[in-house]
């Protein structure tokens, strides 16, 4: 632990953060704006225009403009592939100044939002390639029939986007949605919108057509909802919490968009007699303690095989009390501080709830030294029982509940018993448990004997209350092209004739 820090604040920070419709920077059609927090100090550091239907409107005309009129949608791809790949060589390029925006706005430590912005540029590399290199399916019929795949871009793309790793988050979902030729309308979390107003200027330098990229701040009961709602944006691309996705499933229901949602999780990592414990505890630490725990796939669910047991909440407790919070700002820091006070009252009422369904291990409540800003002190609860709602329920931070078990069908029982089913992290140096095992739980995604290393190329989805489709690789291009079947009637036609008769 350190000592309070002092508040670090960016030089040159906009004094208004403004919507950019059509290729301008505007302020919402009735004027509103709304305050944005600094995690350290949850003091106002700026204020942002807050979107309503009517800027929606605007934003989805100039999109729909460019869709039809501009040359975005008809450019080949190895084009667009072009200006895809001077976006990712602007985004390293200014690769320090996005991380202290980001970790100043979000409160992440400032080494991972240096990592997070890096991988914002590899997004934008990965499907500018991936763009170019694809193909599509031809079935021949010799002599008789060709039929091939038409890919199009669909249109107006809405994508609405959360405020843990804002930044990254939005160019996982801006790289395919323009790679494909579609235009969009990004509406941004409104805890963390510092590090989407930069995208409106990369955008420009790189060359992208006016209105093609949109942007527009705001409350998602407002700004989101009218995107979700708006008829003429017919995908949404959404990750945030499973109720809200609940909510926009219902809304777009009318207008039978297409639906990306990536929601919540609740992910177990298993942890088996025979696993390498060092490499589990280290990997289990890092996998809910990083980014604050404001991760969808964080493991905060641990359970471990009895015979190990004891040793493993002795040794994870333990370290668990030296990982590091301080100032978001410091590069020594692990943990920073919580986005802003309203999830930090949400976390801190779960750690209350946890005393007294566990055995507190490490942590529990306001570190030593932090008086102020969102800081919560790892937390670590034992003999947590799988009716306990820190077992059931997703808390998104710094907090991990660990709980034994005996066998591998009670492992089993215990990692599919909730309602979420994003990610599962299992440890063994058994080989067929491992695949019998990973096969068996109700995730969308399994590491085994590892953390969370993405591979761009695989699918990224949970299942359950965790999510409805799946994006990453041609996952994505998929979701945002439609599929157009060719059929070319080659030589003679084969078909019924009717209406000949005598």
């Amino acid at each position: 632990m350190t000592d309070q820090p002092i508040r670090h604040v960016p030089a040159d920070l906009p004094d208004r953060i403004r919507h950019y419709i059509g290729g301008k920077l505007v302020d919402s059609a009735d004027g509103g704006m709304f305050d944005v927090l600094d995690p350290v100090s949850n003091e106002v550091y700026v204020r942002a225009a807050a979107g309503q239907a009517a800027d929606v409107d605007r934003a989805v005309a100039a999109a729909r403009t460019a869709f039809t009129d501009g040359p975005w949608p008809r450019m080949a791809p190895r084009e667009r592939s072009r200006v895809l790949h001077r976006i990712a060589d602007l985004v390293e390029s200014r690769d320090a100044r996005l991380a202290e925006l980001e970790s100043f706005d979000s409160g992440l430590p400032i080494t991972q939002a240096l990592g997070q912005a890096r991988r914002a540029a590899e997004n934008f590399r990965f499907f500018a390639d991936l763009v170019v290199a694809q193909t599509d399916d031809a079935f021949k019929v010799p002599g008789r029939q060709l039929n091939y795949v038409n890919r199009k871009p669909i249109g107006v793309a809405g994508l609405i986007t959360p405020w843990n790793t804002p930044f990254m988050l939005e160019s996982w979902k801006l790289g395919p949605a323009l790679a494909t030729g579609n235009t969009v309308v990004l509406k941004p979390a409104e805890f963390t919108p510092l590090s989407a107003s930069l995208w409106a200027g990369i955008f420009e330098e790189a060359g992208l057509p006016e209105g093609v990229f949109n942007l527009v701040n705001g409350l998602g009961e407002e700004a989101g909802d009218a995107l979700v709602k708006h008829p003429d944006v017919p995908l949404i691309s959404f990750t945030g919490e499973s109720r809200t996705g609940e909510t926009i499933f219902a809304n777009a229901a009318p207008y039978l968009k297409g639906l990306s949602m990536e929601l919540g999780g609740k992910s177990p990592a298993v942890v088996f007699a025979d696993a390498d414990l060092d490499a589990a505890i280290d990997a289990t630490i890092f996998g809910v303690f990083s980014l604050n725990g404001e991760r969808c796939t964080a493991g905060s669910r641990i359970l471990v095989e009895r015979a190990v047991y004891d040793e493993f909440v002795e040794r994870y407790a333990a370290q668990a009390r030296r990982v590091v919070v301080g100032d978001p700002h410091d590069p020594a820091t692990e943990v920073g501080a919580l986005v802003h006070p309203e999830h930090y009252a949400k976390v801190m009422s779960y750690v209350e709830i946890g005393k007294g369904e566990g055995r507190l291990v490490a942590g529990g409540g306001r570190p030593e030294g932090f008086p102020t800003g969102n800081y919560v002190a790892p937390t670590v609860f034992a003999d947590v029982p799988p009716s306990a709602r820190i077992f059931q329920e997703e808390i998104f931070g710094p907090v991990v509940a660990i709980t034994p078990f005996d066998t591998d069908e009670e492992a089993l029982a215990l990692a599919n018993g909730v309602r979420y089913g994003l990610a599962a992290y299992v440890w063994t140096n058994d080989l067929r448990r491992a695949h019998t095992f990973s096969q068996s739980v109700e995730a969308g995604m399994v590491w085994l004997n590892s953390n969370n290393v993405r591979d761009l190329r695989t699918p990224f989805g949970g299942v359950k209350a965790s999510g409805l489709g799946h994006e990453g690789g041609y996952r994505s291009i998929d979701f945002y092209t439609h599929q157009q079947a060719v059929h070319v009637t080659l030589g003679a036609a084969h078909h019924p004739t009717f209406g000949k008769g005598a």
